[in-house]
């Protein structure tokens, strides 16, 4: 009987308390081999899953070497051994491997059963908020949007790094976006609801070419639109793209008495995508010029600083009792959220309050 079988980062987490047995599936996503300071070959693999990813080191004069060299970017393995929390990082020892069967392959791809359950129900609740639209325009463009593109959405990140970084995490960010916008535009009077929630659905749009796994792995891969042009004139292109399909679909959606006029919604929708990073600095062609481009940019900086607390406080390292390791691009190290206020417990029968 094997060891059982955690995500990386349960063992992480395992394994910052003490030493842990266990299996975990990976995909092998980048291999090197590298020379030690006396000229010996060595391997670095970097192994991912769903959660996380972890560098494994293998030396030329261990059993497992040959075997380890043979894996190719893209292999599907099991590894199994003693898992703990060194110098350089998580790292498994005394370990064995073997390549997973296509049954385990496609499980891991799923992602976590957890993880896997909320992005289903996230992508769901976008497709419901789409057709919830009022305005026809954006509805109809954003059921365009799902159907030729849905499976694209369902495996891109919404970054490489700092925040909602894995297969489907763009789903997860623009979901939260989306609620956190919807509660905004309730309390603001005079926001377009309507062209708030298609600007966050489309607000990254462009990154299901930037930032899009490959349908058979956990591998990013870099592309010459991504590093040429940018998520954001890529989503601005992608938009008008649809939006003559949608006129070509539904001419009704041009008629001249509909309000506000079709080109006018289409124009700022496009400021919404190219002004939501804020400033010059951070990649935004234009800044923020309308209300719902100023509660887009900030919605969308809001969600992914909490998500980067979130993963901080899930998988750094303690400095001090509550004080975790700084998460780059944060400001400083984290500290714990103090908990909501919890009444004590009262007992069978309250004491006589004293005179």
């Amino acid at each position: 009987m094997g060891m059982e079988l955690f995500s990386l980062r349960q063992i992480r987490q395992a394994a910052a308390e003490a030493p842990r047995a266990a299996a975990a599936h990976v995909q092998v996503e980048r291999t090197q081999v590298k020379l030690t300071k006396n000229g010996a070959e060595f391997l670095e693999l970097k192994l991912t899953d769903a959660t996380d990813h972890v560098v494994l080191r293998v030396w030329g004069d261990a059993p497992a070497f040959a075997q380890a060299r043979a894996w190719g970017p893209g292999a599907f393995i099991a590894l199994e051994g003693e898992w703990a929390s060194s110098t350089y990082g998580l790292e498994p020892r005394q370990w064995t491997a073997r390549a997973l069967d296509d049954a385990e392959r496609l499980a891991l791809l799923g992602g976590p059963a957890e993880l896997r359950a909320k992005q289903a129900a996230d992508y769901a609740w976008i497709a419901d908020r789409v057709d919830g639209l009022a305005d026809p325009r954006l509805r109809g463009l954003g059921r365009l949007f799902l159907e030729e593109y849905g499976e694209r959405f369902r495996r891109t990140a919404a970054a490489r790094e700092y925040h909602h970084a894995r297969r489907g995490g763009l789903v997860e960010h623009v979901a939260q976006m989306m609620r956190a916008a919807q509660a905004l535009a309730r309390v603001y009077p005079g926001i377009n609801a309507d062209l708030l929630l298609t600007g966050v659905l489309f607000h990254d749009c462009g990154k299901l070419w930037e930032n899009c796994y490959e349908r058979e792995g956990f591998t990013m891969p870099y592309t010459d639109h991504g590093e040429l042009m940018g998520h954001i004139p890529m989503g601005i292109e992608l938009v008008n793209r649809l939006w003559r399909r949608l006129l070509e679909v539904d001419p009704a959606a041009a008629a001249p008495e509909t309000q506000p006029p079709a080109e006018s919604v289409r124009l700022h929708l496009l400021h919404l995508i190219g002004s939501h990073h804020g400033e010059h600095q951070f990649g935004s062609p234009v800044l923020p010029r309308t209300p719902e481009a100023i509660l887009l940019h900030h919605v969308d900086n809001i969600d992914a600083k909490l998500e980067m607390m979130a993963e901080t406080y899930a998988t750094a390292s303690l400095l001090a009792l509550n004080v975790f390791e700084r998460r780059r691009p944060l400001p400083g190290n984290p500290v714990r959220p103090l908990p909501g206020f919890a009444a004590p417990p009262r007992g069978e029968e309250d004491p006589a309050p004293e005179a």
